[in-house]
């Protein structure tokens, strides 16, 4: 079995994760999704721009980096949000 060829470019780190909390901000707002639903919305999101935008020719690259970009909005989500609340918190 062949391994499939990954590359993590400019879009990965400077479009995607931000066009997926962003999206994910919207339909949280928009379909008045809980929040224990909002990371797995994060996820979906990332697999769903993963494999139809970014690596639409390979599906297991698609789903190997839309994993990525799912939990990396995510991770990014929960640092900007602690980090406002313990700026807030400061003053």
């Amino acid at each position: 079995m062949n391994f499939p060829i990954i590359h993590t470019n400019f879009w990965d780190a400077l479009i995607a994760i931000p066009l997926i909390m962003i999206l994910t901000q919207l339909l949280k707002i928009y379909f008045k999704i809980p929040n224990k639903f909002v990371p797995l919305v994060a996820l979906l999101v990332g697999l769903i721009i993963s494999i139809f935008i970014s690596h639409r020719y390979n599906l297991v690259a698609g789903i190997f980096m839309g994993w990525f970009y799912g939990n990396a909005a995510i991770g990014n989500y929960a640092a900007l949000k602690t980090s406002l609340v313990a700026y807030r918190n400061k003053k």
